[in-house]
């Protein structure tokens, strides 16, 4: 009996031991702290490790996380200085730097962060218009920080960073903002098409002027070798035209020629320039008088001289001693009357063929010659020609 008893306060004893042991030991995790409480009050913090407190004298108020927290708050109304409600949701990273504060000096940190946030951020959203809070987060959440870190700052509490999820201004204002958007969007399209056609002008018309300008001095080059191949053939046509005209007056000179022959040649080259179709008037030089004169004189010692063959028995013309002559052409008495200064006609063709307007005399045998008709020997005059 009295073993039994023994065993019995044995494992009782035990078991008061395991008990106290337990409550006496604590171990506290990494980034995590304990408040003790000694009959109600503070007495120490627990860090991390392996700590030893007194069993039902001393309690452990639970466990305290150190590590740096994100507490996301639902959008929150706030009214704009322009009387514009926005919708604003906001995310707060804090950390706990002082257990004992964060304890005994608020009585739910999260709580008092949120409402605090809330009040803060209407007190700098409400001094500000839409427009400048849309634009301006950075500067809200630089103000939010600083006023939420001085309020938090004795509850041990370190607010880290505050930012701005969203800012959702009422549905109109946001048609409003799409429209003015998309007004000043199509505004830049249309500068830059404008600033795009204007440049394609520029260039296109620097183009052009470039290509005038290489357009005409090529222009004004192939005209330099136009005009310079000119004077060039002009040169040479006139250096083969010089020579011909020497090699011609050299090879007249070689010859010799006598009055009468330059005469005839003279002669033979009328007709020549009456020629063609469209000649209706001809000019006789003032020349043509000494001509006619010279060959008048040929032709009339040639018919006195056949003239007085046969009367002496002399024979036929041109058997005897004296100038050759042609009696055809002695038996136009026209062509001859007019050379020697008759009244004689010249006829077309043939010489004494057909009929044909007669040369103006220059007068009787025995007046001047034809040469020394002022009408002939002043200047060119008019000789109709047969149409």
């Amino acid at each position: 009996m009295s073993s039994l008893v023994a065993i019995i306060l044995l494992v009782v004893f035990v078991a008061l031991v395991v008990a106290v042991v337990t409550q006496s030991i604590r171990i506290v995790p990494q980034a995590m702290a304990g408040i003790v409480e000694r009959f109600g009050r503070y007495h120490r913090t627990l860090h991390a490790g392996l700590n030893v407190v007194t069993p039902f004298v001393d309690r452990l108020r639970p466990l305290l996380d150190l590590r740096e927290q994100v507490v996301s708050f639902p959008p929150q109304p706030v009214i704009t200085r322009d009387n514009l409600v926005v919708g604003i949701d906001t995310v707060i990273y804090f950390q706990v730097t002082d257990a004992r504060a964060a304890t005994y000096e608020v009585a739910n940190y999260i709580t008092a962060v949120e409402q605090l946030t809330v009040t803060t951020l209407r007190n700098v959203v409400g001094g500000m218009d839409l427009e400048t809070a849309l634009t301006s987060r950075d500067q809200i959440n630089s103000l939010l920080r600083q006023e939420l870190d001085e309020a938090t700052g004795k509850w041990g509490i370190r607010v880290g960073r505050v930012e701005i999820k969203a800012i959702e201004p009422p549905g109109s204002i946001q048609d409003s903002m799409e429209k003015q958007m998309r007004a000043d969007r199509d505004k830049r399209a249309a500068i830059l098409s404008a600033e795009g056609s204007k440049q394609s002008a520029i260039l296109t018309a620097e183009g052009e002027r470039q290509a005038a300008v290489l357009r005409a001095r090529g222009e004004s080059e192939a005209a330099v070798l136009r005009a310079e191949a000119d004077a060039k053939a002009q040169a040479a046509r006139a250096k083969g035209q010089a020579e011909a005209i020497s090699t011609v007056f050299k090879a007249i000179h070689e010859g010799n020629p006598d009055q009468r022959l330059l005469a005839y040649q003279y002669m033979q080259m009328l007709p020549q320039i009456a020629q063609g179709d469209a000649n209706k008037v001809w000019i006789v030089p003032s020349e043509i008088g000494k001509a006619l004169e010279g060959l008048g004189g040929f032709f009339t010692g040639a018919t006195s001289r056949s003239a007085e063959e046969p009367a002496s028995g002399s024979g036929p013309v041109g058997s005897g001693p004296g100038p050759q002559f042609d009696p055809a052409a002695v038996a136009h008495a026209g062509l001859e009357g007019w050379l020697t200064g008759g009244s004689g006609s010249v006829h077309d063709g043939a010489v004494g063929h057909g009929k044909s307007g007669s040369v103006p005399r220059a007068g009787d045998a025995g007046e001047a010659p034809l040469h020394d008709d002022p009408a002939l020997v002043q200047g060119p005059a008019e000789v109709r020609a047969p149409v």
